[in-house]
């Protein structure tokens, strides 16, 4: 039968037989059953089913700060939540540069679902936390309210991210603060592009990288020009590119740009203080491997009025507290996409078969799991002590342990995110490599705390910095590690061999990653030998610090208990 005399074959003749067919058709449907596939992680409780972090935020917190993780804890892992992140990510952000007049306007639009997913944030304080709750825990809080919103979506945590640490920044100037503090604290997001003063809430971002520098900053070439006064505070005009400019909806920035007494801080508004827009250009949007629904952006300064943060010549110890706070959220965020790639991985484990058994029950699976929950538990470790250091402000060992422990936990955690979701990604096969299964977006997602912010190289040298020149960090430092001495074997020829590191310097650059490596690891198992079970200690020394593991995930020894290690991560429902 031709092809094209079947096209205009009445219905009644196709529908019993085609081309001699002598069976009747039937519809695809009857012959598809789905069967063993895992149920969609839905509705679950973020904080509650997640012991390891309730262990570590009471440890290095205080007791107020669960109920606002528990609040907080049951919105994230709502299958509402969920659906809003993959919207935030399909629909990616888009430059309106002018209006349909012409107009130069200078937005960024983007999905509904972000804006809501920044609503739900804001409305549980994930950006305010520390500074509307000046007590003991406040860091530690908002730290664990971000690791619970990377699990949502980590593009919005950018953001919030630099709303809160902009706060120590903006107190170099009193009457900055006094205006701005109320406005980045308020609790109703508002994404209108007014003036702030016309808005309920505002948010802060942070331009200072540009095309010759990278993380040199120094090598700025951003020009500063007097403007007379604005109230007690130095106005300026700045001119010069931005290759980096991160939310460039905030309300205002911090950036650095060179005076005639050096490199300087600044704070740039996006509207004038007599309602005009700012001369702020977005010249467009990157085009990332991941963190899609957060907008980056070039961006040109060109006469654009701006007040000084800070003594000319000082823009580094202006923005310096901004760029700590940010770097413990890189940590703290990487531990939250640590955990969310491993719940999938364990959900679909346990419900999965192959070969007559549920995955989860596969040696072989079992032991990748357990591996994966052995490193989040020292991220975890990590991060939170890491996050207490800016609680205790009070005390000198403190700040004196942050300054060599912030870059070591930004550095170690965020480079292990990206292997860590890979491994998470492999435990679903070939359904975790499509993006339904979320994990690839966390893969993508894994290099962008460890890239931003300084990346290895210079967090590294931070460390050595630290070290070198502040005698009380190398001080503080022992003295957290010595706390757990005599307690595992492992972590005391760990502490050993460092201490020895520690007293030749001469080849600390080039050395620079293993010794931050070390401390890393170091960190990490004291704390967890001094407060985790030991089941957990032990493993975690033994195959971290004590040569018990190959290189690959799931390379850990018979003796450890896998089995356990899962079902302290993941409760079973």
């Amino acid at each position: 039968m031709e092809f094209a005399a079947l096209l205009v074959m009445p219905a009644s003749r196709t529908r019993g037989t085609i081309a001699g067919m002598t069976e009747p058709l039937r519809h695809v449907q009857t012959t598809h059953e789905v069967v063993n596939q895992a149920l969609p992680l839905e509705d679950h409780d973020a904080f509650a089913s997640d012991v390891p972090f309730q262990e570590a935020v009471a440890r290095e917190g205080d007791s107020w700060i669960a109920e606002a993780l528990s609040a907080y804890g049951r919105v994230v892992g709502t299958s509402e939540t969920a659906r809003l992140a993959a919207q935030a990510n399909r629909y990616v952000p888009e430059l309106r540069s002018h209006d349909r007049f012409g107009h130069r306007i200078d937005e960024v639009e983007y999905h509904p679902a972000y804006h809501e997913l920044m609503r739900r944030a804001m409305a549980h304080e994930v950006h305010s936390v520390t500074w509307r709750n000046p007590r003991p825990g406040a860091h530690v809080a908002h730290a664990a309210l971000l690791y619970l919103h990377a699990q949502a979506e980590p593009g919005t945590c950018c953001p919030l991210t630099m709303t809160h640490a902009c706060v120590p920044t903006l107190r170099v100037e009193p009457e900055l603060a006094r205006e701005w503090e109320p406005r980045v604290l308020g609790t109703e997001y508002d994404p209108r592009s007014l003036p702030a003063a016309a808005k309920t809430s505002a948010t802060i971002g942070m331009a200072m990288t540009e095309k010759q520098g990278g993380s040199d900053v120094r090598a700025n070439s951003t020009r500063a020009r007097a403007a007379g006064r604005h109230g007690t505070l130095e106005a300026y005009e700045l001119t010069g590119h931005k290759w980096f400019c991160s939310a460039p909806m905030s309300d205002a920035f911090l950036t650095l740009a060179q005076t005639e007494r050096g490199l300087t801080c600044f704070f740039v508004p996006r509207w004038l203080p007599d309602g005009a827009k700012n001369r702020f250009f977005i010249q467009r949007l990157k085009d990332k491997l991941g963190n899609r629904a957060n907008a980056s952006s070039e961006i040109e300064y060109d006469r654009t009025w701006a007040v000084r943060v800070g003594e000319e010549g000082r823009g580094v110890p202006a923005i310096i507290q901004m760029v700590a706070q940010t770097r413990v959220d890189c940590a703290a965020g990487s531990a939250g996409l640590m955990r969310h790639a491993l719940t999938e991985a364990i959900h679909h484990a346990r419900q999965r078969s192959a070969f007559g058994r549920l995955l989860v029950d596969q040696p072989l699976m079992l032991r990748v799991l357990a591996d994966l929950a052995l490193e989040l538990e020292g991220a975890l470790a990590l991060a939170f002590r890491v996050a207490r250091c800016y609680d205790s402000a009070a005390s000198e060992e403190e700040r004196a342990l942050a300054r060599v422990a912030t870059p070591v936990a930004k550095y170690w955690i965020t480079r292990r995110t990206p292997p860590f979701a890979f491994e998470a990604m492999e435990c679903l096969g070939g359904a975790g490599y499509v993006e339904e299964s979320v994990l690839p977006r966390i893969y993508r997602e894994g290099p962008v705390n460890s890239i931003w912010e300084g990346s290895g190289n210079v967090q590294c040298l931070d460390v050595l910095r630290a070290l070198e020149k502040q005698s009380r960090s190398l001080d503080a430092l022992l003295l957290e590690l010595g706390q757990a001495r005599g307690a595992n074997r492992h972590l005391d020829a760990h502490v050993d061999r460092l201490k020895g590191a520690f007293s030749d310097p001469s080849g600390f650059e080039a050395n620079a990653r293993k010794l931050a490596e070390d401390v890393a690891l170091g960190l990490s198992a004291s704390v967890l030998v001094r407060h985790a079970p030991p089941a957990v200690a032990d493993a975690y020394c033994a195959t971290r610090l004590g040569g018990q593991r190959g290189f690959e995930y799931g390379t850990i020894p018979a003796a450890v208990d896998a089995r356990a290690l899962v079902a302290r991560t993941l409760p079973e429902s």
